[in-house]
C-alpha cells in the first residue's frame, strides 16, 4: 500500500482532503436529481462499541448532503458474535438510522467483512445499491477471500468507501485493497475527531446521490480542508 494512503490519527484534515480527492476522481454513477440508495455496513464486534456509539450522533450528514441532491435512502448492515449478519428496512430519516443503530448492541466476535461484501453483490444485481459504506477496525478473515468479493463487486461497478478506525495492521493491508478492488476510497480515521468521519459521510453521500459533481459542491459549502482540496480538483 502507498504510504500515502495512511493517515495518521494527527492529521485530520488532511484525511479529509486525501479521501475527498479519491472520490471526486471516480465517475458519477447516477443522475443529479435522483435517489442515491447506500449500504451503510458496520462491524458491531466488541471492539468497536465507543465508535458506534459516536456513530449514531453524526450519521445525520449523510441525509444532508444529500438533501439537495433528490435524497437519499439508507440499509444499515452490521456483524457481531458468532456468525451473525443483519440488515435494517431502507429508511430516508436520519433519526430513524441513529434509532435503528442505537438499538444494536455489540457483542464479542470474529468479524465477516466477505460476507458483507457477498451480501452488497446480491443488491447491487438487483439494482438496489449504488455505493457502500464500510467502517471497521479490523480482520480477522482470509484475506484471499475477502479480496474475491471485493473483486466481484469492482465488476458490478460497485464502490466501496472504506473508513479503518485505528491502525490493525492486517486491516492496513487489506482496507485499501477492497477500496482499490471497487473503484472505491479508503481513509483512516480517529475518534477523537468526530467532525472527520461527519465530513467523510458527507462526501460519500453527496457522490451516491449526485455523482463527482455533487461532491465537488459538498467541498465547496462545508470550505476548510474539503474546500481546499475540491478547489485544485475543478
Amino acid at each position: 500500500m502507498a504510504d500515502d494512503r495512511k493517515v495518521p490519527s494527527t492529521a485530520g484534515a488532511n484525511a479529509v482532503d486525501a479521501f475527498v480527492k479519491q472520490v471526486g476522481n471516480l465517475p458519477a454513477n447516477r443522475v443529479p436529481g435522483s435517489r442515491g440508495r447506500l449500504l451503510f455496513a458496520m462491524d458491531a464486534t466488541a471492539s468497536r462499541e465507543p465508535t458506534w456509539d459516536h456513530a449514531c450522533t453524526i450519521q445525520g450528514e449523510m441525509f444532508v448532503a444529500a438533501d439537495a441532491l433528490g435524497g437519499l435512502d439508507v440499509r444499515l448492515g452490521f456483524y457481531r458474535g458468532f456468525d451473525e449478519f443483519k440488515v435494517s428496512k431502507w429508511t430516508s430519516d436520519g433519526r430513524e438510522l441513529a434509532r435503528l443503530m442505537s438499538a444494536v448492541r455489540c457483542l464479542a466476535g470474529r468479524t465477516q467483512i466477505a460476507k458483507t461484501l457477498r451480501y452488497a453483490g446480491e443488491q447491487r444485481r438487483e439494482s438496489r445499491i449504488d455505493a457502500v459504506v464500510f467502517v471497521g477496525d479490523c480482520c480477522e478473515e482470509d484475506v484471499d477471500a475477502v479480496g474475491h468479493e471485493a473483486a466481484q463487486l469492482g465488476l458490478l461497478g460497485l464502490p466501496v468507501f472504506v473508513f479503518q478506525e485505528g491502525d490493525d495492521r492486517a486491516a492496513s493491508r487489506l482496507f485499501p485493497q477492497i477500496a482499490k478492488l471497487t473503484r472505491g476510497a479508503y481513509c483512516r480515521f480517529d475518534r477523537s475527531s468526530p467532525d472527520q468521519l461527519k465530513r467523510l459521510l458527507g462526501a460519500v453521500a453527496a457522490y451516491a446521490a449526485g455523482g463527482r459533481s455533487a461532491l465537488l459542491k459538498y467541498g465547496k459549502d462545508q470550505g476548510g480542508a474539503a474546500a481546499l482540496l475540491t478547489n485544485q480538483m475543478k
